[in-house]
């Protein structure tokens, strides 16, 4: 791509301009201008007809997952009818329907990372998902590009994805809020009640929006249906004070986590 279009200049919206300007000419779009400010080695656009005027191949939607498809709805009458829509959000069934509908070229791809809790400057070994019902030249585009930092890249469906998002982003979102609702604050914490408020403070940055679609997903409640009968069987354990119920619930916990 020679030329490639950010929507959204926060945080994942500033590491692509970052990580894609030294190697593509790169245009970034943010209706805040104060953003804008510190990005280098990119073209900052404030309105519409800038855009147009750039002619974009690819355009990365980074904005909040609340306005993804407003946002894309505005630009397409500034873009070139053969440029590339891409996507970034964590949840993708609204996308998938808005797709369909613009006919137009589009990859879809969701990096199972961010700077919440990711270290941005090294990345290798951490996962993005790539949408199988992309562009073909989108798919090689991301590949490419996540190869570049090491990323461990998988291939899913638009249902596939949100199921696994489901598991892997709703259970510990759920078990990290449980923990905040209970806690009390402590004079002496120890190392794990410490882990554990680092982990809740940064998940409760997240915007507000984003948690309740992740939480959302229709394949969430069955996944805290589960968590809800394994707390039951270690209440049941605790309750009883049986050492061998318990040595067998850690040796099968164990054997989970591999």
């Amino acid at each position: 791509m020679s030329s490639i279009l950010i929507l959204g200049a926060g945080r994942m919206g500033a590491w692509l301009v970052e990580s894609l300007c030294l190697e593509h000419e790169v245009g970034v779009f943010d209706t805040d201008k104060t953003k804008l400010r510190y990005l280098f080695n990119s073209h900052r656009f404030i309105t519409y007809d800038e855009i147009k005027k750039f002619k974009p191949e690819m355009v990365i939607n980074a904005v909040s997952l609340q306005h993804t498809v407003e946002a894309f709805q505005e630009i397409l009458p500034y873009i070139p009818d053969n440029c590339i829509l891409a996507d970034i959000t964590s949840i993708k069934t609204p996308l998938r329907e808005f797709y369909l509908d613009s006919g137009r070229r589009f990859v879809s791809t969701h990096p199972m990372f961010g700077p919440t809790f990711a270290n941005i400057k090294q990345l290798k070994d951490q996962c993005a998902i790539i949408i199988k019902q992309s562009d073909e030249e989108g798919k090689k585009f991301f590949r490419d590009f996540y190869s570049s930092f090491g990323i461990k890249i998988f291939e899913y469906t638009f249902i596939d994805h949100d199921k696994t998002v489901a598991y892997s982003l709703s259970v510990p979102f759920a078990s990290t809020m449980v923990f905040a609702a209970c806690m009390k604050q402590q004079e002496a914490p120890g190392t794990t009640f410490k882990k554990h408020l680092e982990i809740a403070r940064g998940l409760l940055s997240e915007d507000d929006f984003l948690l309740s679609e992740i939480l959302f997903s229709p394949y969430t409640y069955d996944q805290l249906d589960g968590i809800s009968k394994k707390l039951e069987d270690l209440k049941r354990i605790i309750k009883g004070k049986s050492f061998e119920e318990m040595r067998a619930f850690l040796a099968y916990l164990r054997n989970n986590i591999g």
